[in-house]
Protein backbone atom coordinates (compact mmCIF):
# COMPACT_ATOMS: atom_id res chain seq x y z
CA UNK A 1 0.00 0.00 0.00
CA UNK A 2 1.62 3.51 -1.04
CA UNK A 3 1.75 5.53 1.89
CA UNK A 4 -0.12 8.31 1.31
CA UNK A 5 1.98 12.06 0.49
CA UNK A 6 3.08 14.56 3.71
CA UNK A 7 1.22 17.37 1.87
CA UNK A 8 -0.99 17.44 -1.29
CA UNK A 9 -1.96 20.28 -3.08
CA UNK A 10 -4.65 19.63 -5.72
CA UNK A 11 -6.30 21.83 -8.82
CA UNK A 12 -5.08 24.70 -6.56
CA UNK A 13 -6.60 28.09 -8.01
CA UNK A 14 -6.12 31.95 -6.46
CA UNK A 15 -7.71 34.55 -7.65
CA UNK A 16 -7.84 38.45 -6.89
CA UNK A 17 -11.65 39.30 -6.41
CA UNK A 18 -11.44 43.76 -6.97
CA UNK A 19 -9.25 42.91 -10.35
CA UNK A 20 -12.19 41.05 -11.83
CA UNK A 21 -10.82 37.86 -10.50
CA UNK A 22 -7.34 37.97 -11.68
CA UNK A 23 -6.39 34.41 -11.78
CA UNK A 24 -2.55 34.19 -9.98
CA UNK A 25 -2.15 31.07 -9.35
CA UNK A 26 -4.08 27.74 -12.07
CA UNK A 27 -4.59 24.55 -11.15
CA UNK A 28 -1.62 23.82 -9.12
CA UNK A 29 -1.44 20.39 -8.34
CA UNK A 30 1.72 18.52 -6.75
CA UNK A 31 2.61 16.66 -3.36
CA UNK A 32 5.53 16.10 -1.08
CA UNK A 33 6.54 12.69 1.01
CA UNK A 34 7.98 12.22 3.94
CA UNK A 35 11.96 12.93 3.36
CA UNK A 36 12.22 14.77 0.67
CA UNK A 37 12.94 17.93 -0.77
CA UNK A 38 10.94 19.33 -3.93
CA UNK A 39 12.42 23.04 -5.04
CA UNK A 40 9.44 25.33 -6.94
CA UNK A 41 11.89 27.79 -9.56
CA UNK A 42 10.77 30.00 -11.92
CA UNK A 43 11.25 34.18 -12.24
CA UNK A 44 10.22 36.73 -10.19
CA UNK A 45 6.70 37.13 -10.23
CA UNK A 46 5.76 32.94 -11.69
CA UNK A 47 3.86 32.58 -7.75
CA UNK A 48 6.32 30.72 -6.04
CA UNK A 49 6.00 32.64 -2.96
CA UNK A 50 1.92 33.08 -3.40
CA UNK A 51 2.15 29.09 -3.49
CA UNK A 52 4.01 29.28 0.33
CA UNK A 53 2.01 31.26 1.37
CA UNK A 54 -1.09 29.35 0.59
CA UNK A 55 -0.10 26.20 2.07
CA UNK A 56 0.75 28.19 5.09
CA UNK A 57 -3.06 29.72 4.82
CA UNK A 58 -1.28 33.44 5.34
CA UNK A 59 -3.24 35.09 3.08
CA UNK A 60 -5.90 37.00 3.95
CA UNK A 61 -9.83 35.75 2.43
CA UNK A 62 -10.59 39.47 2.65
CA UNK A 63 -8.26 40.17 -0.32
CA UNK A 64 -7.58 36.70 -2.23
CA UNK A 65 -10.02 33.85 -3.43
CA UNK A 66 -9.78 29.94 -3.93
CA UNK A 67 -12.32 29.00 -6.25
CA UNK A 68 -11.48 25.67 -6.60
CA UNK A 69 -9.06 23.70 -5.10
CA UNK A 70 -7.59 21.28 -1.70
CA UNK A 71 -4.67 21.66 0.50
CA UNK A 72 -3.99 18.34 2.34
CA UNK A 73 -1.60 17.81 5.28
CA UNK A 74 -1.14 14.94 6.62
CA UNK A 75 -4.33 13.86 5.60
CA UNK A 76 -5.92 17.35 7.06
CA UNK A 77 -7.67 19.56 4.84
CA UNK A 78 -6.09 22.92 5.94
CA UNK A 79 -8.94 25.01 4.26
CA UNK A 80 -11.66 23.70 6.93
CA UNK A 81 -9.16 23.75 10.21
CA UNK A 82 -10.56 27.06 12.17
CA UNK A 83 -7.82 29.62 12.82
CA UNK A 84 -6.97 28.61 16.60
CA UNK A 85 -5.88 24.78 14.85
CA UNK A 86 -3.92 26.60 11.78
CA UNK A 87 -1.84 28.68 14.97
CA UNK A 88 -0.85 25.23 16.80
CA UNK A 89 0.10 24.05 13.22
CA UNK A 90 2.00 27.13 12.28
CA UNK A 91 5.56 26.75 13.48
CA UNK A 92 5.15 23.44 15.01
CA UNK A 93 4.46 20.80 12.69
CA UNK A 94 5.00 23.51 9.40
CA UNK A 95 7.53 26.45 9.39
CA UNK A 96 8.36 29.01 6.87
CA UNK A 97 12.02 30.68 6.52
CA UNK A 98 10.37 34.43 4.88
CA UNK A 99 12.35 35.96 1.92
CA UNK A 100 12.44 39.22 4.00
CA UNK A 101 13.79 38.98 7.15
CA UNK A 102 13.64 42.20 8.02
CA UNK A 103 9.60 42.66 7.72
CA UNK A 104 9.55 38.81 9.19
CA UNK A 105 11.45 39.62 12.29
CA UNK A 106 9.43 42.10 15.14
CA UNK A 107 11.74 45.52 15.35
CA UNK A 108 10.51 45.84 18.96
CA UNK A 109 11.72 42.48 20.06
CA UNK A 110 15.28 41.08 20.85
CA UNK A 111 16.34 38.42 19.13
CA UNK A 112 16.89 36.36 22.27
CA UNK A 113 12.91 37.20 22.73
CA UNK A 114 12.06 36.38 19.59
CA UNK A 115 13.19 32.67 19.43
CA UNK A 116 12.03 32.20 22.72
CA UNK A 117 8.30 32.95 22.03
CA UNK A 118 8.43 30.70 19.04
CA UNK A 119 9.76 27.71 21.57
CA UNK A 120 7.39 28.85 24.27
CA UNK A 121 4.33 28.83 22.15
CA UNK A 122 4.83 25.11 21.16
CA UNK A 123 6.49 23.29 24.30
CA UNK A 124 6.71 23.28 27.75
CA UNK A 125 10.62 24.07 28.45
CA UNK A 126 12.30 25.95 31.40
CA UNK A 127 13.47 28.87 30.61
CA UNK A 128 17.15 27.34 31.61
CA UNK A 129 16.18 25.13 28.48
CA UNK A 130 15.02 27.55 26.35
CA UNK A 131 18.32 29.42 26.54
CA UNK A 132 20.22 26.41 26.14
CA UNK A 133 18.15 25.16 22.88
CA UNK A 134 18.87 28.72 21.78
CA UNK A 135 22.11 29.18 22.08
CA UNK A 136 22.31 26.05 20.09
CA UNK A 137 20.46 26.87 17.21
CA UNK A 138 22.10 30.14 16.88
CA UNK A 139 25.47 27.83 16.59
CA UNK A 140 23.99 25.87 14.24
CA UNK A 141 23.02 29.30 11.77
CA UNK A 142 26.36 29.78 12.05
CA UNK A 143 25.97 32.66 14.81
CA UNK A 144 28.92 32.82 17.88
CA UNK A 145 28.71 36.04 19.37
CA UNK A 146 25.87 34.71 21.32
CA UNK A 147 25.97 37.62 23.84
CA UNK A 148 25.87 40.31 21.52
CA UNK A 149 23.66 38.71 19.24
CA UNK A 150 20.69 37.51 21.67
CA UNK A 151 20.65 40.94 23.20
CA UNK A 152 20.52 42.66 19.65
CA UNK A 153 17.38 43.94 17.58
CA UNK A 154 16.99 43.17 13.56
CA UNK A 155 17.96 46.54 12.79
CA UNK A 156 21.46 46.26 14.66
CA UNK A 157 22.13 42.43 12.40
CA UNK A 158 23.18 42.50 8.97
CA UNK A 159 21.19 41.03 6.61
CA UNK A 160 22.77 38.19 6.38
CA UNK A 161 22.26 37.80 9.98
CA UNK A 162 18.84 38.89 10.10
CA UNK A 163 18.53 35.75 7.73
CA UNK A 164 19.90 33.42 10.09
CA UNK A 165 17.81 34.36 13.24
CA UNK A 166 14.78 33.85 10.70
CA UNK A 167 15.65 30.17 9.74
CA UNK A 168 16.71 29.56 13.94
CA UNK A 169 13.61 29.99 14.37
CA UNK A 170 11.97 28.59 11.75
CA UNK A 171 13.65 25.25 13.16
CA UNK A 172 13.30 25.68 17.00
CA UNK A 173 10.18 23.09 17.10
CA UNK A 174 11.95 20.66 14.62
CA UNK A 175 8.81 21.05 12.42
CA UNK A 176 7.76 17.76 10.10
CA UNK A 177 7.73 20.26 6.46
CA UNK A 178 9.75 23.59 6.42
CA UNK A 179 8.89 25.28 3.87
CA UNK A 180 11.98 27.86 2.92
CA UNK A 181 11.28 30.90 0.60
CA UNK A 182 14.85 31.55 -0.79
CA UNK A 183 16.45 31.04 2.25
CA UNK A 184 19.91 31.90 1.29
CA UNK A 185 19.25 35.05 -0.67
CA UNK A 186 21.46 37.03 1.64
CA UNK A 187 23.81 34.98 2.68
CA UNK A 188 27.66 34.82 1.51
CA UNK A 189 28.72 31.83 -0.33
CA UNK A 190 30.75 30.12 3.05
CA UNK A 191 26.92 30.51 5.18
CA UNK A 192 25.09 29.86 2.25
CA UNK A 193 27.40 26.21 2.20
CA UNK A 194 26.76 25.90 5.99
CA UNK A 195 22.88 26.23 5.66
CA UNK A 196 22.37 23.75 2.97
CA UNK A 197 24.55 21.32 5.27
CA UNK A 198 22.20 22.30 8.22
CA UNK A 199 18.87 21.56 6.30
CA UNK A 200 20.53 18.56 5.33
CA UNK A 201 21.35 16.94 8.53
CA UNK A 202 17.94 18.74 10.23
CA UNK A 203 16.09 16.43 7.21
CA UNK A 204 17.84 13.30 8.26
CA UNK A 205 17.78 13.80 12.09
CA UNK A 206 14.33 14.90 12.21
CA UNK A 207 12.89 13.28 8.69
CA UNK A 208 11.62 16.43 8.23
CA UNK A 209 10.53 17.39 4.45
CA UNK A 210 11.71 20.73 2.85
CA UNK A 211 9.67 22.61 0.09
CA UNK A 212 12.44 24.58 -1.37
CA UNK A 213 11.50 27.86 -3.15
CA UNK A 214 14.67 29.30 -4.74
CA UNK A 215 16.17 31.01 -7.73
CA UNK A 216 19.61 28.95 -7.46
CA UNK A 217 19.70 26.52 -9.76
CA UNK A 218 23.24 25.19 -7.86
CA UNK A 219 21.23 25.21 -5.07
CA UNK A 220 18.54 23.10 -6.64
CA UNK A 221 21.16 20.41 -7.66
CA UNK A 222 22.83 20.16 -4.74
CA UNK A 223 20.08 19.75 -1.95
CA UNK A 224 16.38 18.64 -4.24
CA UNK A 225 15.02 15.28 -5.07
CA UNK A 226 12.38 16.61 -7.21
CA UNK A 227 11.64 19.81 -9.05
CA UNK A 228 8.86 21.86 -9.71
CA UNK A 229 9.08 25.41 -12.53
CA UNK A 230 6.63 27.65 -12.47
CA UNK A 231 5.57 29.82 -15.28
CA UNK A 232 2.95 32.95 -14.78
CA UNK A 233 0.91 31.02 -11.92
CA UNK A 234 1.30 27.62 -13.22
CA UNK A 235 3.31 24.01 -13.04
CA UNK A 236 4.60 23.75 -17.02
CA UNK A 237 6.71 20.74 -15.76
CA UNK A 238 8.01 18.97 -12.80
CA UNK A 239 10.31 15.63 -12.35
CA UNK A 240 13.42 14.86 -10.66
CA UNK A 241 16.44 16.94 -10.45
CA UNK A 242 18.35 14.65 -13.06
CA UNK A 243 15.28 14.69 -15.61
CA UNK A 244 14.78 18.45 -15.05
CA UNK A 245 18.76 19.46 -15.73
CA UNK A 246 19.43 16.51 -18.40
CA UNK A 247 15.68 16.30 -20.10
CA UNK A 248 13.56 19.51 -19.62
CA UNK A 249 10.98 19.40 -22.44
CA UNK A 250 9.37 22.64 -21.83
CA UNK A 251 10.61 25.86 -23.66
CA UNK A 252 10.10 27.89 -20.41
CA UNK A 253 12.17 25.37 -18.49
CA UNK A 254 14.80 25.71 -21.29
CA UNK A 255 15.29 29.08 -21.34
CA UNK A 256 15.31 29.32 -17.44
CA UNK A 257 18.91 26.61 -17.33
CA UNK A 258 20.73 28.83 -20.08
CA UNK A 259 19.34 32.24 -18.30
CA UNK A 260 22.97 33.09 -17.34
CA UNK A 261 24.33 36.18 -17.67
CA UNK A 262 26.88 36.81 -20.33
CA UNK A 263 27.79 40.30 -19.91
CA UNK A 264 31.02 41.86 -22.34
CA UNK A 265 33.03 44.34 -20.26
CA UNK A 266 33.95 47.21 -21.66
CA UNK A 267 37.86 48.16 -20.59
CA UNK A 268 37.95 51.04 -18.64
CA UNK A 269 40.69 53.24 -18.40
CA UNK A 270 43.12 54.58 -15.06
CA UNK A 271 43.02 57.84 -16.19
CA UNK A 272 39.47 58.51 -15.19
CA UNK A 273 38.68 61.23 -13.41
CA UNK A 274 38.13 60.74 -9.35
CA UNK A 275 34.76 60.81 -8.24
CA UNK A 276 35.03 59.66 -5.06
CA UNK A 277 37.74 59.34 -1.86
CA UNK A 278 37.99 57.15 1.31
CA UNK A 279 40.57 57.59 3.49
CA UNK A 280 41.02 56.14 6.97
CA UNK A 281 37.59 55.14 7.18
CA UNK A 282 36.26 54.14 10.61
CA UNK A 283 32.63 53.39 11.52
CA UNK A 284 32.34 51.69 15.01
CA UNK A 285 29.85 51.00 17.12
CA UNK A 286 29.76 51.69 21.67
CA UNK A 287 28.36 49.69 23.96
CA UNK A 288 28.46 51.48 26.97
CA UNK A 289 28.77 48.83 30.29
CA UNK A 290 27.85 49.70 33.93
CA UNK A 291 29.40 51.74 36.25
CA UNK A 292 33.59 51.59 36.05
CA UNK A 293 33.42 49.51 32.94
CA UNK A 294 35.17 50.00 30.11
CA UNK A 295 32.73 50.37 26.58
CA UNK A 296 32.53 47.43 24.25
CA UNK A 297 33.33 48.85 20.90
CA UNK A 298 32.76 46.90 17.83
CA UNK A 299 34.46 47.99 14.70
CA UNK A 300 32.24 47.84 11.32
CA UNK A 301 34.65 49.32 9.35
CA UNK A 302 38.07 49.99 10.66
CA UNK A 303 40.83 51.66 8.16
CA UNK A 304 39.32 51.53 4.88
CA UNK A 305 40.92 53.87 2.32
CA UNK A 306 40.11 53.70 -1.52
CA UNK A 307 39.54 55.53 -4.60
CA UNK A 308 36.38 55.57 -6.92
CA UNK A 309 37.33 56.75 -10.59
CA UNK A 310 34.56 57.27 -13.22
CA UNK A 311 33.01 54.53 -15.01
CA UNK A 312 34.94 52.12 -12.91
CA UNK A 313 33.02 49.68 -10.49
CA UNK A 314 34.80 48.68 -7.70
CA UNK A 315 33.26 45.01 -5.66
CA UNK A 316 33.22 44.80 -2.07
CA UNK A 317 32.78 40.98 -0.74
CA UNK A 318 32.88 39.73 2.35
CA UNK A 319 31.43 37.23 4.98
CA UNK A 320 27.85 38.28 6.64
CA UNK A 321 28.67 41.23 9.37
CA UNK A 322 31.84 42.20 7.90
CA UNK A 323 30.95 45.54 7.65
CA UNK A 324 30.08 46.09 3.83
CA UNK A 325 26.66 47.43 3.75
CA UNK A 326 27.80 49.70 6.96
CA UNK A 327 30.31 51.20 4.44
CA UNK A 328 28.59 51.72 2.07
CA UNK A 329 25.71 53.62 4.09
CA UNK A 330 28.58 55.68 5.60
CA UNK A 331 29.52 56.59 2.01
CA UNK A 332 26.29 58.39 1.69
CA UNK A 333 27.05 59.94 4.93
CA UNK A 334 23.96 57.71 6.83
CA UNK A 335 26.32 56.37 9.64
CA UNK A 336 28.75 59.07 11.53
CA UNK A 337 32.16 58.10 10.73
CA UNK A 338 35.73 59.22 11.58
CA UNK A 339 38.50 59.54 8.33
CA UNK A 340 37.47 61.04 5.05
CA UNK A 341 35.10 61.02 2.40
CA UNK A 342 35.43 63.26 -0.73
CA UNK A 343 33.24 63.05 -3.28
CA UNK A 344 33.02 64.82 -6.01
CA UNK A 345 35.91 67.22 -4.54
CA UNK A 346 33.17 67.67 -1.28
CA UNK A 347 34.63 66.54 2.00
CA UNK A 348 31.35 64.98 3.24
CA UNK A 349 32.41 66.12 6.71
CA UNK A 350 32.27 69.78 6.25
CA UNK A 351 29.37 70.00 4.04
CA UNK A 352 26.34 71.41 4.84
CA UNK A 353 23.05 69.46 5.19
CA UNK A 354 21.53 71.63 2.19
CA UNK A 355 23.71 71.21 -0.11
CA UNK A 356 24.55 67.33 0.71
CA UNK A 357 20.77 67.05 -0.16
CA UNK A 358 21.38 68.12 -3.34
CA UNK A 359 24.74 66.45 -3.53
CA UNK A 360 22.77 62.92 -3.16
CA UNK A 361 21.66 63.50 -6.36
CA UNK A 362 24.42 61.71 -7.93
CA UNK A 363 25.18 59.56 -5.23
CA UNK A 364 21.91 56.72 -5.01
CA UNK A 365 22.28 53.37 -3.28
CA UNK A 366 19.75 50.60 -4.01
CA UNK A 367 19.16 48.66 -0.47
CA UNK A 368 19.36 44.87 0.65
CA UNK A 369 15.59 44.49 1.43
CA UNK A 370 13.60 46.48 -0.76
CA UNK A 371 10.60 45.60 1.29
CA UNK A 372 11.37 48.11 4.32
CA UNK A 373 13.27 50.47 2.07
CA UNK A 374 10.05 51.20 -0.10
CA UNK A 375 7.20 53.36 1.18
CA UNK A 376 4.08 51.13 1.03
CA UNK A 377 1.97 53.91 1.21
CA UNK A 378 2.85 55.52 -1.91
CA UNK A 379 2.38 54.15 -5.27
CA UNK A 380 5.46 52.66 -7.56
CA UNK A 381 5.12 55.79 -9.44
CA UNK A 382 5.15 58.05 -6.31
CA UNK A 383 8.06 56.18 -5.41
CA UNK A 384 10.66 56.50 -8.35
CA UNK A 385 9.37 60.16 -9.21
CA UNK A 386 10.14 61.06 -5.47
CA UNK A 387 13.71 61.95 -6.60
CA UNK A 388 12.27 63.69 -9.70
CA UNK A 389 10.25 66.09 -7.54
CA UNK A 390 13.19 67.07 -5.11
CA UNK A 391 15.80 67.39 -8.11
CA UNK A 392 14.06 68.09 -10.79
CA UNK A 393 10.94 70.13 -10.26
CA UNK A 394 10.70 72.23 -13.39
CA UNK A 395 9.69 68.65 -15.22
CA UNK A 396 6.12 68.57 -16.25
CA UNK A 397 3.88 65.52 -15.26
CA UNK A 398 4.06 64.12 -18.94
CA UNK A 399 8.04 64.31 -18.51
CA UNK A 400 8.22 62.49 -15.38
CA UNK A 401 5.33 59.76 -16.24
CA UNK A 402 7.88 59.68 -19.57
CA UNK A 403 11.49 58.81 -17.40
CA UNK A 404 9.56 56.78 -15.41
CA UNK A 405 7.65 54.50 -17.92
CA UNK A 406 11.13 54.47 -19.94
CA UNK A 407 13.02 53.48 -16.64
CA UNK A 408 10.80 50.75 -15.59
CA UNK A 409 11.36 49.42 -18.88
CA UNK A 410 15.39 49.92 -18.57
CA UNK A 411 14.65 47.15 -15.19
CA UNK A 412 12.24 44.88 -17.21
CA UNK A 413 8.93 45.81 -16.00
CA UNK A 414 5.82 47.45 -17.98
CA UNK A 415 4.59 50.64 -17.98
CA UNK A 416 1.69 49.72 -15.89
CA UNK A 417 3.48 48.96 -12.53
CA UNK A 418 3.01 52.80 -12.03
CA UNK A 419 0.02 52.22 -10.48
CA UNK A 420 0.60 49.57 -8.10
CA UNK A 421 1.99 49.30 -4.43
CA UNK A 422 4.67 47.36 -3.18
CA UNK A 423 3.10 44.46 -1.29
CA UNK A 424 1.22 43.79 -4.56
CA UNK A 425 4.68 42.84 -6.10
CA UNK A 426 6.88 39.69 -5.30
CA UNK A 427 10.74 39.84 -3.95
CA UNK A 428 11.85 40.26 -7.37
CA UNK A 429 9.68 42.14 -9.08
CA UNK A 430 10.54 44.91 -5.54
CA UNK A 431 14.25 44.93 -5.93
CA UNK A 432 14.10 45.87 -9.57
CA UNK A 433 11.45 48.92 -8.65
CA UNK A 434 14.51 49.89 -5.79
CA UNK A 435 16.64 49.75 -8.85
CA UNK A 436 15.06 52.00 -10.91
CA UNK A 437 14.70 54.57 -8.21
CA UNK A 438 18.62 54.63 -8.24
CA UNK A 439 18.53 54.93 -11.69
CA UNK A 440 15.68 58.02 -12.30
CA UNK A 441 18.67 60.90 -11.43
CA UNK A 442 21.31 59.32 -13.78
CA UNK A 443 23.92 59.35 -10.79
CA UNK A 444 27.52 59.80 -10.88
CA UNK A 445 27.53 56.74 -8.20
CA UNK A 446 25.59 54.16 -7.47
CA UNK A 447 25.85 51.65 -4.79
CA UNK A 448 23.67 48.16 -4.23
CA UNK A 449 23.73 46.50 -1.37
CA UNK A 450 23.04 42.74 -2.27
CA UNK A 451 21.40 43.86 -5.55
CA UNK A 452 20.31 40.09 -6.72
Amino acid sequence: MTKAPLLDVQNLTLTLPHLAHKQLLTNLSFQLHEDEVVAIVGESGSGKSLTALSIMRLLSTDYVEYPQGKITFKENNLFSLSENALRDLRGDKISMVFQEPMTALNPLHTVYKQISESIWLHNAYTKKERIKCIDQLLKDVGLFNLSHIKKAYPHQLSGGQRQRVMIAMAIANAPELLIADEPTTALDVTIQAQILELLKRLKIKYKMSLLLITHDLNIVKKIADRVLVMAEGQIVEQGSVQDIFDKAQHPYTLRLLNARPHLQLTPVRDDQPIIGKVENLKVWFTSQKFFFKKKDYIKAVDDVSFTVRAGHTIGIVGESGSGKTTLGLALLKLHPFKGKIVFLENDLKKISKKNLRYLRQNMQIVFQDPFSALNPRLSIEQIISEGLDIHCPSLSLQEKKQKISTVLKDVGLEESFMKRYIHELSGGQRQRISIARGLILKPKLLILDEPT
